[in-house]
C-alpha cells in the first residue's frame, strides 16, 4: 500500500468497523491519500463495531481516528437503534427487496455532515463512503443518486467551494462493485477481514449471528470469493 504521508492528500474516511468501510480504508490508502478516520457511536445495538473500527484504524496506522458521540436512539425509528427484532433468515431474493426495519433514518446525512465538517477543517476536498448499491439491503442513502446530490449540496454549503478554492468530492469507490469484488479487493489491499465486524446482532463477545442480512450478505460473498470469512460467528 501506498503509506508515503509526506505526498499523500488529506482524506476523511468514514469508518464503520465493517467489511466495506476497511476496505474502502485500505483503498483510500492505496490510492495515495492520508485518512482521517470517523467511527460513530450512535446508540447502535451492535456497538462492537466500534471496538472494531478502533482494531482497523490501528492495523492501517490510522494517525486521526475520532468517534463521534450522537444518540440516534432519540429518534428511534430502526431494529439498530431500538429493541425491535432485527430480522433473521430472510430469503436472499428479499434482502435487495424493499427498505427493511434495520434502515437508519438519515442516518448517511448525518454522518457526511460530520465528515464534512471535519473535512472543512482539514482543508481536505475528499470523503470517502463505502455504500454499495449492488449487494445491499435497499437503504435509499446508498444510491449513487445520493451520493451525487449529496455532493451538489457540499459544494453549495461550503466556504471553499463556494470560494473556489476547494471543491469538495464525495468518493464512493465501492458503490458499483458486488460484495465478492469488494472482498477480492480487500484481499488484493492485504486486508485482515477477522478485525472486522458486520453482524446487526452480535453476540457480547463480537461473534456475527449468520443470520441477519448483513451476516447472510457477508457470507455468501466470501463463499462466491471461494474464501472462508476468518470473522467469528455464534
Amino acid at each position: 500500500m501506498n503509506r508515503d504521508a509526506s505526498r499523500a492528500e488529506a482524506g476523511v474516511v468514514l469508518l464503520s468497523g465493517g467489511l466495506d468501510s476497511t476496505t474502502l480504508l485500505a483503498y483510500a490508502i492505496d490510492a495515495g491519500f492520508l485518512p482521517h478516520a470517523m467511527t460513530f457511536r450512535y446508540g447502535q445495538r451492535h456497538a462492537v463495531e466500534i471496538e472494531a473500527a478502533q482494531r482497523v484504524a490501528r492495523a492501517f496506522g490510522v494517525r486521526d481516528h475520532v468517534i463521534v458521540d450522537i444518540d440516534l436512539r432519540t429518534f428511534g425509528g430502526s431494529a439498530l437503534t431500538s429493541d425491535a427484532a432485527i430480522p433473521k433468515d430472510r430469503p436472499r431474493d428479499d434482502i435487495s427487496r424493499g427498505i427493511p426495519i434495520t434502515y437508519v433514518p438519515a442516518r448517511n446525512t448525518i454522518f457526511l455532515s460530520f465528515a464534512l465538517a471535519w473535512a472543512e477543517v482539514l482543508d481536505a476536498r475528499d470523503i470517502f463512503i463505502g455504500v454499495n448499491a449492488v449487494d445491499y439491503s435497499g437503504y435509499p442513502d446508498c444510491r449513487p443518486e445520493y451520493i451525487a446530490a449529496y455532493q451538489r449540496m457540499a459544494n453549495l454549503a461550503t466556504r471553499g467551494a463556494v470560494e473556489g478554492t476547494l471543491p469538495m468530492r464525495i468518493r464512493a469507490p465501492l458503490i458499483d462493485l458486488t460484495k465478492r469484488q469488494i472482498i477480492e479487493l480487500g484481499m488484493r489491499l492485504g486486508v485482515d477481514y477477522g478485525m472486522t465486524s458486520s453482524c446487526y446482532d452480535p453476540t457480547p463477545s463480537g461473534a456475527g449471528c449468520g443470520r441477519c442480512d448483513a451476516c447472510r450478505l457477508r457470507l455468501d460473498a466470501f463463499a462466491a470469493a471461494g474464501a472462508s470469512d476468518p470473522a467469528p460467528y455464534a
